[in-house]
This record gives C-alpha cells, structure tokens and sequence, in this order.
C-alpha cells in the first residue's frame, strides 16, 4: 500500500469508499458474478442466467444425439439445433462477461477521477 493509496481513501466520501469497498482487486470469477446479478441489471442478470442453465442442459443433449444420429438427415438437423443453442450460450456468455468488464473499468475510472480531484486540489 502506498501512500497514494491512503490519501486517496481519506479523501473519499462514504459512498465512494462503498463502491470501491465492493469491487474489491481480488475479487474471483464467481464473486465478479455475483457483482453482475447484483448490479444495476440484477434483475436481467438473474432472468439471463435462468435461461442460461438449460440452454446448456439442452445443448449437451443436441451435442449428444447429433454424435449419436444414425442417418445424415437427422444428423444435420441435430447439428444445427446444436449450432444454434452453442451460440445462444455464446452470446449470454459475452453478456455476462462484459457486465463483469464494466464493473472492473467503473472502478478504475473511480481511482481516476479521485487522483485527479487529488491532484486539483493540491494546486489550489
């Protein structure tokens, strides 16, 4: 810790300290998760990944029955079902990730702005 880093927490107002105080540098994949679920999207956060968890039971099984279909046509119908549902997951999963992105760049920003309200009030 630097002294930087101290003087920048004694500068911050109670919902600043809040805000960083959540978004913690050593947060894991699953607690950025909860971040995103909890965030200003919770809501659609939480309706996303209750569609998220079936469409994998689901493309796991098309996975499955195309590996274990015995004439072309069904095959390929198999196969695209399974195409289709990989890029639904595909697209939640981008979702998700990028919440979780947000949230680290929100908190960066955050240090900035409080360094560069440091800094102008040092000139004053």
């Amino acid at each position: 810790m630097t002294d930087i880093d101290d003087r920048i927490r004694g500068a911050l107002d109670a919902d600043d300290k809040a805000f960083l105080a959540g978004l913690d540098e050593g947060r894991g994949m699953f607690s950025q998760m909860g971040d995103v679920l909890a965030g200003p999207l919770g809501g659609w956060a939480k309706l996303i990944f209750v569609f998220a968890v079936p469409i994998g039971i689901a493309l796991v099984y098309c996975g499955y029955r195309f590996i274990t279909a015995p004439g072309l046509d069904q095959a390929l119908w198999w196969g695209f079902v399974t195409l289709g549902l990989l890029i639904m997951q595909g697209f939640i999963k981008e979702w998700f990730y990028s919440r979780m992105n947000l949230l680290s760049v929100l908190r960066e920003v955050k240090r900035l702005q409080l360094q560069v309200a440091m800094l102008e009030e040092r000139g004053r």
